[in-house]
C-alpha cells in the first residue's frame, strides 16, 4: 500500500507546477494562492526572525519596492526547521517584519521546509531545481520565471540583491 502512494504521489508532483502552490497569508490567514501570480517572475525565500541571515530582509524589501510594479513578486515562507530560529507564532512575525524591516511584501504562515510532512513548496522545489536545492537553512532563495519555469536557487549565502540574483530578475521581468 506504500509503494502504491509514494507512486501516485510521484505523479502527482511530476504534473504540479508553481501555479498549483497554495499558502496560507499570515496577515489575512487568506489562501495564498500562486497561480494568480502568472505573468509575474516569483521569488520565495525560506525565513527566520532569530537567523544570522535575517538581515536579508532588508534586501528582499528593496527588491521588492524597486521591481513590485514590473511584474515581480516576493514572498516570504517562514520556518522553524534549521536551528529552531523562527519559534514565533505567525501574527509575531508579521509584526516582527514590519516593525525591525518595515516589511510590506506577502508574508505567509509558517511551514515546514523539509522531511516528510513539508509542504508542497519544497517537495516541488527538488523536482523543479535539483535533490540538492531543497533548502539546508534558513534563506534559501528560489525564482520562477513569468511562465512559472524554474529559474534559479540560491544558498543563504547569497543575499537578495546579489548581482546575479538582481540580473536575472531583471533579464526575466522584461521578457
Amino acid at each position: 500500500m506504500r509503494y502504491l502512494l509514494c507512486i501516485i504521489l510521484g505523479l502527482v508532483l511530476s504534473s504540479m507546477t508553481i501555479y498549483d502552490i497554495k499558502f496560507e497569508d499570515a496577515k489575512t490567514n487568506k489562501v495564498f494562492d500562486l497561480s494568480k501570480y502568472r505573468g509575474k517572475v516569483i521569488m520565495i525565500v525560506n525565513t527566520a526572525s532569530m537567523c544570522g541571515f535575517t538581515k536579508q530582509y532588508n534586501e528582499m524589501q528593496a527588491l521588492w519596492d524597486k521591481y513590485k510594479n514590473n511584474n515581480f513578486v516576493i514572498i516570504a515562507v517562514p520556518t522553524n526547521d534549521f536551528g529552531s530560529q523562527e519559534p514565533k507564532s505567525d501574527d509575531e512575525i508579521v509584526n516582527f517584519c514590519e516593525v525591525n524591516f518595515d516589511i510590506n511584501f506577502p508574508i505567509m504562515k509558517k511551514v515546514t521546509s523539509k522531511g516528510e510532512d513539508r509542504h508542497d513548496f519544497f517537495k516541488l522545489v527538488k523536482k523543479d531545481f535539483s535533490m540538492f536545492s531543497g533548502p539546508k537553512w534558513n534563506f534559501y532563495k528560489y525564482i520562477y520565471d513569468k511562465e512559472g519555469k524554474p529559474l534559479g536557487w540560491f544558498s543563504s549565502v547569497t543575499k537578495p540583491n546579489a548581482k546575479k540574483i538582481v540580473d536575472l530578475i531583471e533579464k526575466n521581468i522584461s521578457k
